[in-house]
């Protein structure tokens, strides 16, 4: 059963899994699934096609699966995919694909700190983590384990090689290899 307050406003057509939380004032669009045990706090809003897996954890404040920013975006029936056990933290947004890619995929087990934005068409593997103001531009990828330090922009299209590590403040332009510690800034980049 689920625990929904009674603020909470659920679209007719959303599927909500077994024991899963709904904070106040929180809404939940019309074509969302959402797995069970997932905590949802308040001032959460959840819209279009957006699926997201069981055991996650969604701070108050995040914005999911809204209307792309991308000026091409059409209103095309594109989604939002989010996996298992994330941790979703306070005022997130993560926007739902275009005609590129039809989505925006977020995997397991990811820790996305306060005012994270994950835009359009973006792909996230599993283990990451996004420090507090990391902005991710369309078209980024984000290979498994990567690690992206705090108030880090990274320029769209760019991809992010699995197990690397980015220092904080980063000006991410280009992509970053796998394994590796790299720190980017507007004069220099380094990287080992």
């Amino acid at each position: 059963m689920a625990n929904i307050h009674k603020t909470a406003i659920i679209e007719d057509g959303a599927i909500l899994g077994k024991n899963v939380t709904v904070g106040p004032y929180t809404i939940i669009g019309s074509e969302v699934v959402i797995g069970e045990n997932t905590i949802i706090e308040s001032h959460v809003v959840i819209d279009g096609i957006t699926i997201i897996g069981k055991n996650n954890k969604i701070y108050s404040y995040a914005s999911i699966g809204k209307e792309s920013q991308d000026l091409k975006y059409k209103g095309e029936a594109t989604k939002t995919i989010i996996g298992d056990n994330n941790k979703i933290r306070e005022f997130v947004t993560i926007h739902r694909g275009t005609d590129d890619k039809w989505e925006t995929v977020i995997g397991n087990n990811n820790l996305l700190m306060v005012y994270v934005h994950v835009a359009h068409d973006v792909i996230i593997g599993d283990n990451c983590i996004l420090a507090n103001n990391v902005t991710l531009a369309g078209h980024v990828t984000v290979g498994d384990f990567a690690i992206i330090g705090g108030l880090t922009p990274v320029h769209q299209f760019c991809n992010i090689g699995a197990h690397s590590m980015t220092g904080g403040g980063s000006l991410i332009v280009q992509d970053v290899p796998p394994y590796i510690l790299a720190r980017f800034s507007c004069s220099s980049s380094w990287i080992k």
